[in-house]
């Protein structure tokens, strides 16, 4: 089974995870860029971000390699922002939406205080689905490295071959 892992990250706490996840799941990398970056700093981080997730914006995207085709598992990896989806995933979702209802779908978060259920919840809703094959919830793994992260992302990975000795 071909995996894809699909990721949008700020700070790169989720790019971090994305990597171990698809290192482990022997899975294509995805990134996805918008094509006006979001700032990486200071109040304006917060409140432009937190604006654009909160108001469900979609923006446009710098192009990626992406063909529906290839895979049958696509993981989705964000940053919470607001408690919301973040929008260049959003972007991802809503251009794929039709090809995704198809596939396994796991999803991974990273979060520096809360909200990541709520974020499930509403990307079931944008997904129409009632429930993930995996999801997962990090506390910024890169900034913030603990011991059971690993643990974590095995746990994750091992959803989706639990049959078979791919994970590393």
């Amino acid at each position: 089974m071909n995996t894809a892992v699909v990721f949008y990250s700020l700070n790169g706490n989720t790019k971090y995870a994305a990597q171990k996840i698809a290192d482990r799941l022997n899975a294509d990398l995805i990134e996805l860029k918008p094509k006006k970056a979001y700032r990486d700093k200071g109040f304006k981080k917060y409140f432009v971000g937190g604006k654009s997730a909160v108001f469900s914006e979609s923006p446009e995207l710098l192009p990626y390699e992406y063909n529906t085709d290839n895979y049958d598992i696509v993981l989705l990896g964000m940053p919470v922002w607001a408690r919301c989806i973040t929008p260049p995933l959003r972007t991802f979702i809503e251009e794929n939406k039709g090809s995704l209802c198809n596939k396994e779908i796991g999803v991974f978060l990273c979060q520096s205080g809360a909200g990541a259920e709520k974020v499930f919840e509403k990307l079931k809703k944008l997904l129409g689905r009632a429930s993930f094959k995996a999801e997962l919830v990090l506390i910024d793994p890169k900034d913030r490295p603990k011991k059971d992260n690993e643990e974590k992302i095995n746990s994750f990975c091992e959803n989706f071959f639990k049959e078979k000795k791919d994970v590393k």
